[in-house]
């Protein structure tokens, strides 16, 4: 895969508006389209499910980057890759069975991430780091779009680098939360491959324009 890679979230999309807005990311320059899924359990909020992955199955034309912030996620993954899901991050912090998850995932031809929590140590993921395709590091605690970006970040994303290159892994590296135009040339700098942003850039007038400056 190439890498400074902008991933719009559908979070911040108007869902009466859901197949224009899916259509605007098709033809901008948005690399991914970021699916945040939230159970009221693991986090302290609902999102969707099925139903608006079957409009994003129906209408999207790239990379489908599917988000589980769920508790027991194995349960579902089968049902997320029919609905379309070309990459599936769960988290290391919701999984037991974390190696077997990300296994049966590739085995159906998907992409496979792990996720981790702003408190979650990056060491933890020394077992994994060989086995997945991405690492998305939580810049926010998840449950809630808009909240302001933890700048222990970039060191994280060090330390996830350092982990990637000593153990030969391929494994991108991904942040969501509080990415906006002051801070994404930083974290491309700092190492990430991938920028999920929700508000930043559905709360703007021009969000085509936005993603082009993101990437900058």
């Amino acid at each position: 895969m190439k890498t400074k890679l902008i991933a719009p979230s559908l979070l911040s999309a108007d869902f009466g508006n859901l197949q224009r807005d899916i259509e605007m990311l098709n033809n901008s320059q948005a690399d991914w389209l970021h699916i945040d899924v939230m159970d009221g359990r693991f986090v302290p909020n609902i999102s969707f499910g099925f139903p608006v992955m079957k409009t994003v199955q129906q209408h999207a034309k790239k990379f489908v980057d599917v988000h589980l912030m769920i508790v027991e996620p194995e349960k579902y993954v089968d049902e997320f890759i029919s609905h379309g899901a070309d990459l599936i991050s769960i988290h290391y912090e919701a999984c037991t069975h974390l190696h077997r998850t990300i296994h049966h995932i590739q085995s159906k031809g998907v992409k496979a991430g792990v996720v981790l929590n702003p408190s979650t140590p990056v060491l933890l993921l020394e077992d994994i780091i060989a086995d997945v395709d991405l690492v998305l590091l939580m810049s926010v605690n998840p449950g809630f779009g808009g909240q302001k970006f933890i700048e222990n970040t970039y060191k994280k994303i060090a330390e996830t680098k350092d982990l990637i290159l000593s153990n030969n892994s391929t494994a991108l590296i991904e942040i969501d939360g509080g990415v906006n135009l002051d801070n994404a040339s930083k974290l491309f700098e700092a190492g990430a491959d991938v920028l999920v942003a929700g508000n930043a850039v559905f709360s703007t007038e021009n969000p085509e324009r936005t993603i082009e400056l993101l990437k900058v």
